[in-house]
């Protein structure tokens, strides 16, 4: 008897796991479709702009908005004080105007008075509210609220006090002058949010999040879909005095192959797609980085400079007693490799070759940096001096890389063969290679620095000895006395012309040593089909949709 109910029970069980599975997949199946009924497509004449995020979106609240998926999705429901056109000229967003003192010590936001919180029934009778300068106030503290644990704290690190004047007047006190400081504002991690709906949702603010941005959140079924809809009351307007945005609704996948993503792309399941993979590069792209021809009818492609360098760094204290790698043999890799051929069949012509220093084009202060250009004769020249120097007659170096950039590395470990160096290329994944990376276990690494905010001081910091990693970005353990003065010197320049030129010398100071070999600088690369207007792009590839047409 024991034994019939045990196997009934069984039964039973199994029957309760086949109608729940049965049960997601069709959930899942019916949240799939949602974009394409009534609720938002075309049946009612409505504009949805589709894109898929390959790497997935963690949180949709702005205080972790540390990667792009991240930040792209925030952009749309959120907004701050000001906020980057596509040219990285800081324009207001709520904030309408601003002052800054004499000593770029104090800054005062004057508010606009028409920005409104996403409706929600926490707002009470009216379902929505207007932002104050107390909100920022609040949002701000919670980036170095120890409890919400924010990664964006490192943004108020350099900030005296904040704190409301009036219900339309913000004002920041900075502990020393720091001319970028605006443009390190218009990062999402400084985007205002409503103090009523993240202390209701706690935690869970991260999936139901409510902000002041052209769109507003609908639905979020994770790995799966995630819908926007528009915001009635968005408070910006075009030239035309037409309210933003223009779509009626983005819809957002979660396909995890590339080459899935590119397929749907092709297909017209989505509008667009961003960057260059190894799986569908040579058919999008011909060799000199233009677009495929069969492809000029369907698709339009978008290219501007990236504020992204590549780069092999190199780690300058000893490891387990090894000695690092010599400043000749640093030279020599720099020197003994042809950067625009890796660029032409590696990249298929995509991104600026590094022939100069670690800021790239798109900041005013890339130009003139003294570099490397390719000398074969330069550096089989230094191979022969730190021979000769050391009595090391086979000199040896191991990269280590993620599975990503194999192809490059291990086009360089040819070409420095010929000058006499032998480089073995270490493959691990990624979170190794940046915890190592972090903390000095790789002689030397590949690496890559976009721009948090469009200075180059963002890219000059990684050299500043007080930066060291796993603290700071300086994963060189680089240390230069010059360098520091210099550095500490460009926060006490208002005026951006000569900044720019003290940044030249800073970047060719670092150069002189060679404790990086930068590789290139990055291009953004966007595709979409021809009924996609107004898209735009710019060198932060920040996805702005607020002004997206489709027709």
């Amino acid at each position: 008897m024991l034994n019939k109910y045990l196997l009934r029970n069984q039964k039973n069980i199994k029957k309760n796991r086949m109608f729940k599975a049965l049960k997601y997949l069709f959930t899942v199946l019916y949240l799939l479709n949602l974009t394409s009924c009534s609720d938002v497509d075309n049946e009612d004449k409505k504009t949805v702009f589709r894109y898929n995020e390959h790497t997935n979106i963690s949180s949709l609240d702005p205080a972790f908005a540390k990667n792009q998926s991240n930040i792209w999705v925030v952009n749309q429901l959120f907004s701050g004080l000001v906020q980057l056109d596509d040219s990285l000229k800081v324009q207001p967003d709520i904030a309408k105007s601003w002052t800054i003192s004499a000593d770029g010590k104090v800054y005062q936001f004057k508010l606009r008075n028409d920005v409104f919180f996403h409706k929600h029934f926490k707002f009470g009778k009216d379902s929505t509210r207007k932002v104050i300068a107390s909100d920022f106030v609040y949002s701000f503290n919670r980036l170095i609220d120890k409890q919400v644990t924010s990664p964006g704290g490192w943004v108020l690190k350099n900030i005296q006090n904040y704190f409301a004047q009036n219900d339309s007047t913000f004002v920041i006190t900075l502990k020393e002058s720091f001319p970028p400081f605006l443009g390190l504002l218009t990062m999402k991690y400084c985007s205002v949010v409503p103090n009523e709906i993240v202390d209701y949702y706690g935690n869970d603010f991260r999936s139901n999040p409510i902000g002041t941005g052209p769109f507003q959140f609908k639905l979020w079924v994770e790995n799966i879909k995630l819908i926007l809809r528009k915001n009635p009351i968005y408070y910006e307007k075009d030239s035309n005095n037409i309210q933003l945005p223009y779509l009626d609704a983005v819809a957002i996948t979660f396909l995890p192959d590339k080459q899935s993503e590119f397929m749907q792309f092709i297909q017209g399941n989505l509008d667009f797609i961003s960057g260059l993979d190894a799986s569908y590069k040579d058919e999008l792209l011909q060799k000199d980085g233009s677009l495929n021809t069969l492809y000029n009818s369907q698709i339009k492609m978008h290219k501007t400079s990236y504020l992204n360098t590549e780069y092999l760094g190199f780690y300058l204290n000893k490891i387990d007693g090894k000695e690092p790698v010599h400043e000749l043999i640093r030279k020599a890799i720099n020197y003994g490799f042809d950067r625009d051929k890796m660029m032409l069949f590696m990249r298929n012509g995509i991104g600026i070759s590094a022939k100069h220093g670690v800021v790239p084009i798109g900041l005013p202060s890339a130009k003139n940096v003294i570099g490397f250009n390719y000398d074969i004769q330069k550096a089989k020249n230094l191979v022969n001096e730190y021979q000769q120097l050391t009595g090391d007659f086979n000199p040896t170096v191991t990269v280590a890389t993620n599975s990503q950039y194999v192809d490059l590395c291990e086009f360089i470990q040819r070409e420095v063969q010929k000058i006499g160096i032998k480089m073995n290329v270490e493959v691990v994944p990624p979170s190794t290679l940046k915890q190592a990376k972090a903390t000095g276990k790789f002689a030397i690494f590949r690496g890559s620095w976009i721009a948090d905010y469009p200075d180059a001081e963002n890219y000059l910091s990684l050299f500043y000895s007080k930066n060291f990693a796993p603290d700071g970005p300086n994963y060189f353990h680089y240390v230069n006395k010059q360098f520091d003065q210099w550095y500490e010197k460009s926060f006490t320049i208002t005026d951006d012309v000569e900044r720019n030129l003290l940044y030249k010398k800073m970047d060719s100071l670092v150069m002189d040593s060679a404790p990086i070999v930068p590789l290139y600088y990055d291009e953004v690369l966007r595709f979409t089909h021809k009924n996609v207007n107004g898209l735009g792009i710019n060198p932060i590839n920040l996805l702005n949709l607020k002004r997206v047409k489709k027709n």
